[in-house]
């Protein structure tokens, strides 16, 4: 006799897993939130706009759980996955509602299962949204033993006519740039290689070239600079929007700048953007020189020190600045007939 458990699949476990994220969950809901997790959906009371639109996204930490796993650092990895959705939908104007995670292994860790759920809820909690619901599956032979994957589904609203949209840009525009925490949550496939190609040089374990101390990061890690957290803009765009008329705003993340820069701009125009105008963070100039990254695919891979990027009316330049300490002019709206649509100053 065969029995799903016996194929790796203990079904009861689930039950116990809700039980200990029950408090978490339930710490993130709001008045509108209804009933409480254990059903097949999440139910979300919606209203008061005169022209509402919802806008959903989804997307994943990648191989970024590979670094926590090695680490053994759960909770950045949920909060990562959180924040980056909120920025997805925040940059077309929405304010956030609800969250949905998923979450699969190859074998469930209980244990490591709550500290990334603690992360997708505290993330939730901060920024005010509500964590709904979720999945959770075992899928031995998909995944290799306790190795795990993550994905967000977040829904939000805006006032249609509030919406961001890249045809209201125009050449001329001011470009300001926000920075980021480090990769938040891209172009780790190519982190990873670099680090397995450095250990194999200095003929150690990839672990080790994580928990080095680097003169480079001021005593830090490698592997604390690549778990920093991908940072939420939701604030940052609130305050820029009350400050100035705001036309579009990129998100940069998979596909560098030449991937997100041009999905703020209507066809037609491109971004001339001044690269001496901020300072590169460390952990990019280590993680190219450990691995001879050439100058032009760190900036096709990885954001580079700027997470977001705000299009606004030239007018109001200052005025964006000012309602945004940590931000700076890094360039302007031009004509662009053909890509590359990014042009480097």
């Amino acid at each position: 006799m065969t029995t799903y458990k016996d194929a790796g699949v203990d079904v009861h476990l689930k039950e116990t897993l809700l039980r200990r994220i029950r408090d978490h969950v339930a710490s993130t809901h709001r008045p509108e939130v209804i009933g409480g997790i254990g059903a097949f959906g999440g139910m979300f009371r919606f209203g008061g706009m005169r022209d509402g639109v919802l806008v959903a996204s989804a997307d994943g930490v990648g191989t970024k759980v590979k670094i926590a796993e090695l680490l053994d650092s759960h909770e950045t990895v949920g909060a990562d996955l959180v924040d980056h959705c909120i920025n997805d939908i925040a940059v077309m104007g929405a304010e956030p509602l609800f969250f949905l995670d998923y979450f699969s292994a190859g074998k469930l860790d209980p244990g490591r299962f709550e500290r990334v759920v603690r992360g997708v809820a505290d993330a939730c909690r901060e920024a005010g949204i509500a964590l709904l619901g979720g999945e959770t599956a075992e899928a031995p032979g998909l995944y290799s033993g306790t190795d795990y994957d993550l994905a967000g589904f977040i829904v939000g609203a805006v006032e249609r006519d509030q919406i961001l949209d890249p045809g209201g840009a125009r050449e001329g525009d001011a470009l300001i740039g926000l920075p980021s925490t480090g990769l938040h949550t891209n172009g780790y496939s190519l982190a990873r290689a670099i680090v397995s190609r450095a250990a194999d040089a200095d003929r150690t374990e990839p672990i080790d070239v994580l928990r080095l101390p680097r003169h480079e990061l001021r005593g830090g890690t490698l592997g604390q600079a690549l778990l920093e957290v991908h940072r939420s803009y939701l604030a940052e765009i609130r305050a820029l929007r009350k400050a100035a008329t705001v036309r579009s705003i990129a998100h940069i993340t998979g596909g560098g700048w030449e991937g997100n820069l041009p999905r703020a701009l209507p066809d037609g125009l491109g971004a001339v953007v001044d690269r001496d105008s901020w300072i590169v963070p460390p952990v990019f100039r280590l993680l190219a020189a450990l691995g001879d990254v050439p100058e032009d695919a760190q900036w096709e891979t990885w954001n580079m020190g700027i997470g977001l990027v705000a299009v606004v009316a030239p007018e109001d330049e200052r005025a964006a600045l000012r309602a945004l300490p940590d931000a700076v002019a890094i360039g302007r709206v031009e004509r662009a007939s053909r890509v590359p649509r990014v042009r480097w100053a």
